[in-house]
């Protein structure tokens, strides 16, 4: 049985109060011993530094750091430049995506999908990396067919990466649907599911609106119904989550990627429920 892989998501804190946080919220996930960390990217790259210098710190502190690194809108010489950067301070774990066009920006750049950049990556720096890519359960929000979507990650798969991170969702069918079907277009890596937990109503709708995550109209109506009792929201929202990561890893899920918006809270409590 091959070992399970437990890992967190991080943002780049814009302010020192943000960094502030975001340390405060590593001494207290850290001792979990996840088997590494990811730091975000923003579109177009807009956080680069950001992101650099979370993942050196975050280094620092004993634990591997995957930054995220987005395509759209950079050249090759760009990117290049980037994973040089990354590989001087001893970074070996990066999370390859196409990511968003930043508005305004009218250049798609050289890189149309994610899987010219894992090509490009593993033609630039060989298997200094260990690369993760996105995948979608219920489907990347611009595919033009379910059929289209698999088809595209199993490039992605074929093109170098060795796992695979998914868009979070709350049907546990739609990921093992997705198992399935990538299995039979040949795809053999981990595909870890990405986990929410549930703390605010408003905030879970917006992103799940954006995202293409679909939340299901029983577990809408009931966080619906709380109105502002946060208390309610966020007891609910951890036996929906706990529920769900239960019947993952007991279909089995090999691990699970915790999407912590810098906040330890929901994520500990889940760890703790799940007997991690």
């Amino acid at each position: 049985m091959t070992q399970r892989s437990f890992s967190f998501e991080f943002f780049p804190p814009k302010t020192p109060e943000g960094a502030e946080k975001l340390r405060a919220t590593r001494q207290q996930l850290f001792p979990l011993k996840p088997k590494f960390v990811s730091v975000t990217f923003g579109a177009g790259g807009s956080t680069q530094q950001g992101t650099l210098d979370a993942v050196v710190e975050i280094q620092r502190e004993g634990v591997e750091a995957a930054p995220h690194l987005s395509c759209v809108g950079s050249t090759h010489e760009n990117i290049r430049e980037i994973l040089g950067t990354y590989r001087s301070h001893g970074i070996r774990h990066i999370v390859a995506l196409r990511g968003d066009m930043p508005s305004g920006m009218g250049e798609i750049g050289e890189f149309r999908y994610a899987s010219e950049l894992v090509e490009y990556i593993r033609k630039e720096t060989g298997d200094w990396f260990n690369i993760e890519v996105a995948a979608y359960p219920e489907y990347h929000p611009q595919a033009k067919s379910p059929r289209h979507d698999l088809e595209n990650f199993a490039r992605k798969v074929k093109a170098g990466a060795n796992a695979a991170i998914t868009q979070y969702f709350f049907n546990a069918d739609a990921y093992f649907h997705f198992v399935e079907d990538a299995k039979r277009l040949g795809v053999d890596v981990p595909i870890v599911p990405g986990i929410m937990p549930i703390t605010n109503y408003s905030q879970m709708m917006r992103f799940s609106e954006m995202c293409g995550a679909e939340v299901p109209r029983w577990i809408a109506k009931r966080l619906e119904s709380f109105g502002d009792d946060r208390e309610s929201i966020r007891a609910f929202g951890l036996d929906v989550v706990t529920e769900l990561c239960d019947r993952l890893l007991a279909g089995g899920a090999p691990g699970l990627h915790f999407y912590t918006l810098n906040a330890a809270g929901a994520t500990q409590a889940i760890w703790k429920r799940l007997g991690l």
